[in-house]
């Protein structure tokens, strides 16, 4: 019986390396509710570019339970899981805000859209920052190779190379 303290709440589970779908979908027959925020990569691969679903936290995702009154710890030993994300013996909870944001964020086809800098495009001249081998260097942006990363155009020894940074060390010049 529940003491009305325990009630379903959302908690983290951390998976193999990219089994976050088969962990999805093994957790979801056992009867959790499961939710695996993804995005839309682009991916280059043979000359070709595709766009692919990809975890936006790759090896975790989330489960809905009353950790009083389901049995949790069949979850440890579910096909794609490494571990249920505890403190000490007890399956630790997240904020259900940050779940329901991430949902609430999710496009029709149930993808998170990711916010790209729009202070950028393709063939603005910029400055590296941050440290680092090319540290004040110039150079022309060229666009982004994932949510953290931008490609640069950078001239080194005497020819236009492709630097991929992050996005962060990365600034635009007037």
């Amino acid at each position: 019986m529940s003491s009305g303290l325990d009630q379903q709440r959302w908690y983290a589970v951390f998976t193999q390396p990219h089994a976050e779908r088969i962990a999805e979908r093994h957790l979801s027959m056992q009867g959790f509710q499961v939710f695996l925020p993804q995005y839309l990569k682009r991916r280059k691969h043979a000359r070709r570019v595709d766009v692919v679903p990809a975890p936006l936290f790759p090896r975790y995702l989330f489960v809905s339970m009353d950790a009083a009154v389901q049995r949790w710890r069949s979850i440890d030993g579910t096909r794609g899981v490494q571990q249920l994300v505890s403190q000490g013996e007890r399956p630790l909870p997240i904020d259900a805000a940050i779940v329901e944001e991430l949902m609430a964020r999710r496009d029709l086809a149930g993808f998170i859209p990711l916010a790209r800098n729009s202070d950028l495009r393709p063939g603005d001249r910029v400055q590296i920052a941050g440290g680092g081998v090319f540290d004040a260097a110039i150079g022309l942006f060229e666009g982004f190779a994932d949510r953290d990363r931008v490609v640069v155009l950078l001239e080194l020894l005497g020819r236009k190379s492709r630097v991929v940074l992050e996005r962060a060390r990365v600034e635009a010049l007037a």
